[in-house]
């Protein structure tokens, strides 16, 4: 049976780790990236607001690119009801400002403001890889927490805690894994691809809060060893097989004509 996810994280030195207020900064770990006019931060910086008009979005960028870690956000979609809005958080190994070209990239992406959440691994290639599922709840109503658990075994998306995706390190069967040095990103920004804007709706807002996080600075090398965890037991196995099955709208690997070689392993 594959290895099932993690239940508990044990930590080691060199970890970023955020116990007071204070700490929960946006300026601690985060700098603006682009969309300046569109782009604000409280004056505690304990949350951001991008904007999304006809002539711009925003986003902003983690300081520094990690090995490896337990990426976390507190995010709230535009109330606005318009497709081809496109609310994201995800790690990026392309370089700022530059056609990415091949990369390796982690995704949670709303695609519009219905719901309806997208996530997707690039594995140094364009991607496609897409899983998509209708939430159990409104995103644009409250702050929910969306994370991304990334090491040398897994990939592990989760919302509000409950995991729903599992991306498994096959590269001993010769498909490739992220292994690259990431950084995080997140923004609000418009495609055709995910809809047609309603303009009239215009501005829509996207809110994140809670920038803690902990994970592996790339500086660090071998002195930052990467997360470890236990595994789930099968009650939360079964939990993350139930929200699938319940909430999951769209899988790559459904159709021969999209599955990719990986599909064989990740269940």
């Amino acid at each position: 049976m594959a290895t099932r996810i993690m239940v508990m994280l044990v930590f080691v030195s060199f970890f970023l780790m955020q116990e007071s207020l204070a700490q929960y900064s946006f300026y601690n770990f985060y700098n603006y990236l682009w969309g300046s006019n569109h782009f604000s931060v409280d004056s505690r910086g304990t949350e951001v607001q991008l904007l999304m008009d006809k002539s711009s979005g925003a986003g902003f960028r983690s300081k520094l690119d990690y090995n490896s870690g337990l990426f976390h956000i507190r995010m709230k979609i535009p109330e606005r009801r318009t497709g081809g809005i496109v609310t994201s958080f995800y790690l990026t190994s392309a370089p700022d400002n530059q056609d990415p070209g091949n990369h390796y990239e982690l995704d949670f992406e709303f695609l519009g403001t219905n719901g309806t959440v997208q996530t997707n691994v690039y594995n140094n290639d364009g991607g496609h890889r897409e899983q998509s599922f209708k939430l159990w709840f409104n995103p644009s109503q409250d702050f929910h927490t969306y994370e991304i658990l990334w090491n040398s075994r897994q990939i592990v998306f989760l919302v509000d805690y409950i995991p729903i995706r599992v991306f498994y390190n096959n590269r001993a069967r010769g498909i490739d894994y992220p292994w690259k040095p990431m950084h995080i990103e997140a923004s609000v920004w418009n495609a055709d691809w995910s809809g047609t804007v309603d303009w009239s709706q215009a501005p829509f807002i996207a809110r994140f809060q809670d920038f803690q996080f902990k994970a592996c600075p790339a500086s660090y090398g071998n002195r930052c060893n990467r997360i470890n965890y236990l595994e789930f037991g099968n009650g939360q196995w079964q939990k993350m097989q139930q929200y699938r099955r319940l909430y999951m709208t769209y899988d790559y690997c459904a159709q021969p004509n999209t599955a990719k070689p990986e599909c064989a392993f990740n269940k």
